[in-house]
């Protein structure tokens, strides 16, 4: 296979961009190796790609189904960066663990809406000695002044609270509810790249459709206004044990 070619559907990538095949299917199984005999470089609508990747080979488990976007961004511009979050309308089939940093007052409903924990200056002090077992941290704007030294400790793990992705505001407690029922948060890679969980294979069609038509038109809405040329080059979704599937958005 020549060098900078990725055998699957054909993407061309320079040394410094991330393989995109390798999102969608890091690793090759015999299985994999078999299933793939069925793909091809045809391109098929929404409905035809869901049908597609369900086609494959079934699991004892119920496998997560992603989507991979190419854009025709510049990572390195920091006005060309593609980062938010968006709760699909079926959700994605699973629950997060939230924590919210949020003033003492509002920690019982924050809790209520599905936080595992809330609060202040004693949540604060949790995380910073080391507690990292929650999956998205919401933090309210009046607490951000004192939950930002925890910078160095969630910035690593991709957990920081930011405006961006609609971690930091000021209505906490339904924040809380959408990321803890599965909002989806994304930001694109080194390589130009955007993924996330779009849902389960046991969804039906219609709601996986549904999640992957408003995650493409959501990055649509996104494009920087400096982006030049083609802004979505590929886009493909696979299953956790499939190969990917490439879509046709135009439509």
């Amino acid at each position: 296979m020549p060098s900078g070619l990725i055998a699957d559907h054909g993407f061309s990538v320079g040394a410094n961009r991330k393989n995109f095949a390798e999102i969608i299917m890091p690793r090759r199984s015999k299985r994999y190796s078999s299933e793939s005999e069925k793909t091809s470089k045809e391109m098929f609508n929404i409905s035809d790609g869901v049908k597609k990747v369900k086609g494959f080979g079934s699991t004892k488990f119920d496998q997560t189904v992603e989507i991979v976007m190419h854009l025709g961004i510049d990572p390195k511009q920091a006005d060309q960066m593609i980062r938010g979050a968006i709760a699909l309308p079926n959700g994605i089939g699973k629950s997060r663990k939230v924590i919210a940093f949020c003033e003492d007052s509002e920690a019982e409903e924050a809790k209520g809406a599905g936080a595992i924990e809330a609060g202040c200056d004693e949540l604060i002090q949790k995380v910073q000695d080391g507690w990292l077992d929650f999956d998205v941290a919401i933090a309210s704007p009046k607490v951000m002044g004192k939950a930002g030294k925890l910078g160095r400790v969630l910035g690593p793990q991709g957990k920081m609270p930011s405006p961006k992705n609609g971690t930091v505001t000021p209505d906490v407690i339904n924040a809380v509810k959408e990321f803890a029922a599965g909002k989806v948060e994304f930001r694109n890679d080194s390589g130009g790249n955007i993924h996330a969980i779009v849902g389960k294979l046991s969804f039906d069609d219609g709601k996986l459709e549904e999640n992957i038509d408003a995650f493409v038109s959501y990055i649509k809405r996104a494009k920087p206004s400096s982006v030049k040329g083609v802004y979505i080059k590929k886009v493909a979704i696979s299953a956790t044990m499939s190969p990917s599937v490439l879509l046709n958005i135009t439509s």
